[in-house]
């Protein structure tokens, strides 16, 4: 249980660089990751602001 509680208390800067990695592992490019990243992180324990394509770029690349 602690796991998935800690999977899913996640910061949301951690989630997306995670998230964008595990994405980009599995064949995606950038723009359907980050479009996919923004779709899931409503649904996190803890929901992120509304975030755009362009602040989940700077997330990740700085």
């Amino acid at each position: 249980m602690a796991d998935v509680l800690g999977y899913f208390s996640e910061p949301p800067e951690e989630y997306v660089r995670r998230r964008h990695r595990e994405l980009k592992a599995g064949g995606l490019t950038n723009d359907p990751a980050f479009r996919q990243i923004a779709t899931e992180l409503p649904h996190r324990r803890y929901a992120a602001p509304d975030l755009s394509l362009r602040q989940l770029r700077r997330i990740v690349y700085g």
